[in-house]
C-alpha cells in the first residue's frame, strides 16, 4: 500500500511552533483534512488539495482520509495543538477499528504538537509544574454529569487543572457552572489563569484569583488553567510569574 495518514499538530498558531516533522508531511502531502480554520493554515501548492469540513464530523473527516490513503494518497489529517489532546487522532483510529478491516494496513502516524495548555502554561512560567490534569468542558460528547464528577474529584485531589473549550455563545452556562464547582472545593484565593489566543497576535494573558474570576473571562479562544492549593505568583516588574513548586516540605517538616 503505497498510501499513509499522517495526524498532525499544528501548534497552538505561531507558525514558528510547527514541528519540522508536520512541516515535512505537509511539503510530502497530496491531501490535507481538517477542521475548516485549521486547514486554512496550510499553504496551498500545486499538487495538494484541501478538504475543510465542520468541526461536528470527525468521524465522517476520518473515514474520508482513510478511504484516500487506501487509493494511495498522502493524506495529512490536521488539528491544532497536539493532535492526540481533544482532537482527530482519536477520531482517526476509532473509524479505523469500525471501518472495513484492510483499513487496519494503512500506515498511519500521529505527528505531536505543542498543546494549547503547554503554550498558555509556558508563557506565564510553570503552573503546571507539579502533577495536573485536562479536562474538556464541552458537553457535546459527554453528559454535564461526568464533566462535574472529574471536576470535583480533580479539586479534591488538589490537581492543577486546564480546561479547554470553557465557554461557547451556545452553552455560556457550562463555565458558570463550573466556577460555582470550585468555589466549593477549593480556597477563594486559588490562582486562575486566563490565557487567551496564545502565539498569536491577539494573545490575553490574565492572572485572577478563584474569588474575582468571572465566565465572561473565558472563551472558545481561552485556555483556563487553575492552580492546585500549592500554586504561586512572583510579583516582578513587568509580567508576573505563576508557577506549581515541584518540591515542598512534608508533613510535620521545617
Amino acid at each position: 500500500m503505497t498510501g499513509w495518514v499522517k495526524i498532525a499538530g499544528l501548534g497552538p498558531g505561531d507558525e514558528a511552533l510547527v514541528t519540522p516533522e508536520v512541516t515535512a508531511a505537509l511539503a510530502q502531502a497530496t491531501d490535507v483534512v481538517g477542521y475548516i480554520p485549521y486547514v486554512a493554515r496550510v499553504a496551498d501548492r500545486a499538487g495538494l488539495t484541501l478538504h475543510a469540513s465542520d468541526n461536528r464530523v470527525e468521524i465522517d473527516r476520518s473515514q474520508h482520509a482513510l478511504q484516500m490513503a487506501s487509493e494511495g494518497k498522502r493524506v495529512v489529517v490536521v488539528s491544532s495543538g497536539d493532535p492526540g489532546v481533544f482532537a482527530m487522532a482519536a477520531a482517526v483510529f476509532e473509524a479505523m477499528e469500525n471501518g472495513p478491516i484492510e483499513w487496519r494496513d494503512i500506515p498511519v502516524d500521529v505527528l505531536p504538537g505543542i498543546t494549547a495548555m503547554l503554550a498558555a502554561s509556558a508563557r506565564a512560567g510553570a503552573p503546571l509544574g507539579h502533577d495536573f490534569c485536562a479536562i474538556n468542558l464541552s458537553d457535546n460528547l459527554k453528559p454535564w454529569s461526568l464533566i462535574e464528577k472529574r471536576l470535583r474529584l480533580a479539586a479534591q485531589g488538589d490537581f492543577a487543572m486546564a480546561f479547554y473549550n470553557p465557554r461557547s455563545k451556545s452553552r455560556p452556562e457550562g463555565f458558570v457552572k463550573t466556577l460555582e464547582i470550585l468555589r466549593e472545593e477549593c480556597e477563594p484565593e486559588r490562582l486562575i489563569l486566563f490565557a487567551r489566543a496564545v502565539s498569536r497576535a491577539n494573545e490575553a494573558i490574565r492572572i485572577s484569583t478563584l474569588a474575582e474570576a468571572t465566565p465572561e473571562m473565558a472563551d472558545m479562544q481561552t485556555v483556563v488553567i487553575v492552580g492546585s492549593s500549592l500554586t504561586r505568583v512572583i510579583e516582578r516588574e513587568g509580567a508576573p510569574i505563576v508557577y506549581t513548586p515541584r518540591f515542598t516540605l512534608a508533613e510535620g517538616q521545617e
